[in-house]
């Protein structure tokens, strides 16, 4: 069953219903706007990871200003993107499994789809399923650059790897997916370069062990929010699948450029809002925004435009915020709280509040929340 949106056009900010989640729309379009004009300027492709939006409507407006499609991490969110009119969807993740390959080919048939793998038994599988299902997969080989998680860990298993590919029924091989997670927050730019070289260096030998065996390397796609500049300094990759640059957090906040200073590229455009629903004590108001409104596997949300108030914990349906009495919010008032994570933060809630000057402009459906297979 579909929930009751929060708000609708023409609602003032302060009459949205808590806890929900806002997008101011000036924010959201600079960011937008930004990345493009960076990759643009880098001569290099921008395709979007829709992991943390999960909404065509914002998918739409990506591929308007020039992004060639989107990234995602699951069937399920390739087939929501493809129903919202996206037509070019990168599942940058292996899928396994019968069920899921069957739904990926199938929807082969609608849109240009493309997978990565890390294994020639996935391979195999991709073949049957997109043979079955009379489409083409574009594949990608995932090599692991750091990140620690899937991949293939050495240049050679790429290029053995990338020959199955090309021996394999309704399979092209589309390319390296190249993305090293663990980066990503690395707060200086120094960490991020010396990554960039790593990175630089082990696909610099893939290519040569691909070239070995005779096969181009169309695509060299990866790198994310935290780490897009250096790896555009280093010039290894031909495609950018930065995602939380559209809405930003708490802890991508705390990354720095040159120095200490820290970087002004994109608006904080995501919040929740709260109200205070509690005043039990002095020094302590009580949200009800908690677990279930907020993500806080990097860390708690932040109060905006209210340094000297602290989120200090958080249940189920309970947030508690302390500060000098005096600077508390009053009971019944509303606050916008900046989540610590944007991603899974999003995934928790079912509609955007788009906000312009005060007042709800757009309400759109998170199409792909909770899509998990």
């Amino acid at each position: 069953m579909m929930r009751t949106p929060p708000a609708k056009p023409g609602d003032r900010l302060d009459n949205v219903d808590t806890p929900a989640l806002i997008v101011d729309l000036d924010a959201l379009e600079h960011n937008l706007d930004r990345m493009q004009e960076i990759a643009d300027a880098a001569g290099v492709v921008l395709r979007p990871h829709a992991k943390t939006h999960k909404c065509p409507t914002i998918g739409g407006w990506q591929v308007t200003r020039g992004a060639v499609g989107q990234c995602c991490q699951k069937t399920e969110e390739a087939e929501r993107l493809v129903e919202g009119g996206v037509e070019d969807v990168y599942v940058s993740n292996e899928v396994v499994g019968a069920t899921k390959l069957a739904r990926l080919a199938k929807l082969a048939r609608h849109a240009n789809i493309s997978v990565c793998v890390d294994d020639a038994r996935n391979v195999a599988d991709l073949s049957t399923a997109a043979s079955k299902a009379g489409s083409t997969l574009d594949v990608l080989v995932e090599l692991e650059v750091g990140g620690g998680r899937c991949g293939v860990r050495n240049p050679q298993a790429a290029a053995d790897l990338a020959i199955e590919i090309t021996g394999a029924p309704a399979l092209r091989f589309a390319g390296l997916h190249v993305y090293n997670g663990s980066i990503q927050h690395a707060r200086t730019r120094a960490e991020r370069l010396a990554a960039g070289h790593v990175l630089q260096h082990k696909v610099g030998e893939t290519l040569e062990a691909l070239s070995g065996k005779g096969l181009e390397c169309p695509r060299i796609t990866g790198t994310g929010t935290g780490s897009f500049r250096e790896d555009i300094e280093v010039g290894c990759l031909n495609e950018l699948q930065c995602g939380s640059y559209v809405f930003m957090d708490a802890d991508y906040g705390r990354n720095l450029g040159g120095g200490d200073a820290p970087i002004s590229d994109f608006r904080q455009s995501l919040f929740v809002l709260a109200t205070v629903m509690s005043k039990p004590e002095p020094g302590l108001a009580v949200l009800d925004a908690g677990l279930k409104a907020l993500a806080f596997d990097s860390g708690p949300p932040l109060i905006d435009t209210s340094p000297g108030l602290t989120y200090l914990a958080a249940s189920d349906e309970h947030g508690e915020i302390s500060g000098a009495p005096e600077s508390l919010p009053t009971w019944g008032s509303k606050i916008l709280l900046v989540p610590g994570h944007c991603d899974p933060t999003v995934n928790l809630h079912d509609h955007y509040v788009g906000v312009r000057n005060g007042v709800v402009e757009k309400v759109w459906a998170i199409a792909a929340r909770g899509a998990g297979t």
